[in-house]
């Protein structure tokens, strides 16, 4: 699979914005607004952890993946923690998932939790601002598809283009010197 970029997040973030506001719309007034809310927090973060692993190179630990996700919502949807509390546990699951999937670095892991941090910031600042699930939403899941732009490794000096710096030429460096090694220990017997 190819990597997320950054338009798919956007658009994302639109359709999940715009269904997630729909349906609280029409089912907050029938259903009681705090559980469809809770609801629709949980869609639309198994909706988000679905695109990452549609669109991650790993193949291992997909079911894995979300049978955990399942069971945190389900442990959540049971304890009734507070919202916040609530919204919390399901974007740090969101950013395990794309420390897990996407990064393979420490500091690429804590990078991505800043953004999400930065994410639920937006969130809350827009709700605060407008009292819109829409923009809330809106504002959270387009700050995070900016998770595309952190590198898969921060810190990790990058190659300078010689060819002892990369890593499949660096295996053909040592097999030839080991190569050259074992025609002189031959060459002398």
């Amino acid at each position: 699979m190819k990597r997320p970029g950054f338009m798919e997040g956007v658009g994302l973030a639109l359709g999940v914005s715009f269904f997630a506001s729909a349906l609280f719309t029409v089912l907050g007034p029938v259903f009681g607004g705090a559980a469809v809310l809770r609801l629709l927090i949980a869609a639309s973060s198994l909706v988000y952890i679905i695109y990452l692993l549609g669109r991650s190179r790993e193949r291992v630990g997909r079911v894995t993946t979300l049978a955990a996700w399942a069971v945190v919502a389900l442990a959540l949807w049971w304890l009734e923690p507070p919202l916040l509390l609530y919204v919390l546990a399901h974007a740090g699951f969101i950013w395990l998932i794309r420390s897990l999937y996407f990064h393979s670095g420490v500091l690429s892991a804590l990078a991505d939790l800043g953004l999400n941090g930065l994410g639920l910031a937006a969130a809350v600042w827009a709700t605060l601002q407008a009292g819109s699930l829409f923009l809330s939403l809106w504002c959270y899941f387009l700050v995070q598809a900016l998770f595309v732009a952190i590198p898969t490794r921060l810190g990790h000096k990058p190659s300078s283009g010689r060819i002892e710096d990369d890593a499949g030429d660096r295996f053909q460096h040592a097999y030839r010197a080991a190569e050259g090694a074992l025609r002189k220990l031959t060459s002398i017997n």
